[in-house]
């Protein structure tokens, strides 16, 4: 009788096991193709996506490219071969990885482009933050600062822009001069920080100094960025609020300079709700299902989706973060991530 009951009670303790979210079947695998780990959105990205993916069934592993196109091509080839549920690229050169992107969805293996966009090729699934609209934000902040500092919109900006293989960059560029083309007083320098490398940046900045001393505001286009262009400034003997400066994605990095006075604004890059809508259309995309247009909610952002010529496409909004609003815990800068659970979009 002993050895009956023994019997009934580890049955019952392995269903429960097997019906614990820890034990849970897994939908599958999904892998992650990250371009670099070299800044906090990137490695945050890592972290959001695992904790979002997990909530809605699937494993997740991601590979790091360390910024060289050559190596991601090779991981996607590698990852093609194992046929996973599905690969999320963000991509180190948009044009070098499309042909990548057609042997994956060739394969039957869904593509997801997450935070950087490509348009050259057809994806299953397009999650983005409003790049465009970052860089009008941006524009709508250097009004405001130039007028706080100068008394019009007018004087010199030094626009500090990632890689221009990389199209998050290149659309904050285009939405931030389309606005600023109206100011014909403003001087726009733009150059480019190769690689995304922050020594470039802080050495673009050096320069400039030099060349350009009545620089009135510096402009980059992202957080760690700006810890280098920083570091230029106090090598060059400025101190806080001599040079206007500001930056896109709201990463901590960013968010702490401003407490410190260095930075006056940072148009923060929703990467929370970036990773959240991936994990939100998973299921509809491994199972090839249709993803209809419209407006959803992402973690309390009214994102839009889109049916592109690339595919579906969600686009969600940032803000901008100044030392007003740096302690808001919605940013992710701050790295309070949100504690309620996406589910899946029926």
């Amino acid at each position: 009788m002993k050895r009956i009951l023994l019997a009934i009670l580890g049955a019952v303790a392995v269903a429960m096991a097997l019906l614990s979210p820890a034990f849970a079947q897994s939908k599958g695998k999904v892998y992650y193709m990250v371009p670099t780990l070299l800044d906090e959105f990137q490695t945050g990205s890592v972290s959001a996506l695992e904790m979002f993916m997990g909530q809605v069934g699937y494993e997740m592993q991601t590979l790091n490219a360390d910024n060289k196109t050559d190596v991601q091509q090779s991981q996607m080839n590698d990852v093609i071969a194992l046929k996973p549920a599905a690969i999320i690229l963000a991509a180190v050169d948009f044009n070098a990885l499309k042909p990548s992107i057609e042997a994956a969805r060739a394969a039957g293996i869904p593509v997801i482009q997450f935070d950087r966009q490509i348009t050259s090729t057809a994806s299953d699934f397009t999650s983005v933050a409003g790049t465009i609209e970052i860089g009008q934000v941006a524009a709508e902040e250097v009004q405001r600062l130039l007028t706080e500092k100068n008394g019009a919109v007018k004087g010199k900006v030094l626009q500090v822009l990632g890689d221009p293989g990389d199209p998050y960059t290149l659309d904050i560029q285009q939405g931030f001069e389309e606005v600023m083309k109206d100011f014909p007083d403003v001087t726009i320098i733009s150059l480019p920080a190769m690689m995304w490398e922050a020594s470039n940046a802080g050495t673009i900045v050096s320069d400039q100094l030099l060349a350009n001393p009545d620089i009135d505001l510096i402009f980059l286009h992202a957080a760690h960025l700006s810890v280098a262009a920083v570091a230029s400034l106090e090598a060059a003997g400025r101190q806080p609020g001599d040079i206007y400066v500001m930056s896109s994605n709201g990463a901590p990095v960013g968010l702490e300079l401003i407490r410190k006075g260095w930075l006056q604004v940072e148009v923060e890059q929703p990467l929370y709700a970036q990773a959240a809508a991936v994990a939100m259309f998973m299921d509809k995309v491994v199972n090839k299902e249709e993803i209809k247009p419209g407006e959803y909610d992402v973690l309390g952002l009214k994102s839009v989706v889109t049916i592109e010529a690339w595919g579906p496409n969600i686009k969600i909004p940032g803000a901008a973060i100044t030392k007003e609003n740096v302690d808001n815990p919605a940013f992710w800068g701050n790295l309070q991530p949100p504690t309620d659970q996406v589910k899946p979009v029926e």
